[in-house]
């Protein structure tokens, strides 16, 4: 008896757990379909820098002005296409081969620093002074650098809505974004959006203000 209320309360809990996850997606898909008619302002990321430049000891500097599709330079567009999302124009808003790649890269990378750290634990990287042991250790208890697959359409889906953090679940979500602003909005519309809210430098964002 108590086995089987268990497994009801399990369920139960699954099910909310469901119910919440779809709501989220349905509150993600109405913010993208307002967008087709509204502006955004303002996206999670730039909010979070707002925030942290307040905090500093620095006046704040801080640029933002929308521009509208037909007063962005079409220069701009091909340039920031060319330099961000080669595939932007033909992909459905993730570039699956970009992110194998880039998997792979960062893979290697940390195993490559992985066996360094094992190799100078053991004395055995380097034959160098004092000194030079201790630079290299700190170089090597470094993060090795990540390598980004990232569509422009998925750095705006990130940039809307979400965090930073690189974790598999954050992902996810932003790949589910990713074909919802596809899906919602089309290519010229992302591309407008994600203009007006890229980072061009500290406290700078968007294309007018650059």
């Amino acid at each position: 008896m108590r086995a089987a209320s268990g497994g009801r309360s399990v369920w139960r809990l699954l099910g909310l757990l469901l119910l919440a996850v779809l709501a989220l997606q349905l509150y993600f898909a109405l913010r993208i379909a307002l967008m087709l008619v509204v502006d955004p302002w303002s996206t999670t990321f730039e909010r979070s820098e707002l925030w942290r430049l307040s905090q500093a000891p620095h006046t704040l500097a801080w640029h933002q002005q929308w521009v509208g599709r037909a007063r962005l330079s079409p220069r701009l567009q091909r340039a920031v296409i060319a330099a961000e999302d080669a595939g932007f124009s033909s992909h459905h808003g993730i570039e699956w081969e970009a992110l194998q790649n880039a998997w792979e890269r960062n893979r290697k990378a940390a195993a490559r620093n992985n066996r360094l750290l094992r190799q100078a634990e053991q004395g055995r990287a380097f034959k160098a002074d004092s000194a030079m042991v201790a630079s290299a250790g700190k170089t090597l208890h470094a993060e090795p650098k990540v390598v980004g697959g990232s569509t422009i359409t998925q750095q705006l889906a990130k940039n809307l809505f979400l965090e930073g953090e690189r974790r598999w679940p954050r992902k996810a979500q932003e790949m589910v974004i990713a074909f919802m602003l596809e899906g919602l909005l089309g290519k010229q519309r992302i591309l407008e959006i994600y203009l007006n809210h890229v980072e061009w430098g500290e406290g700078v964002f968007g294309a007018e203000a650059a």
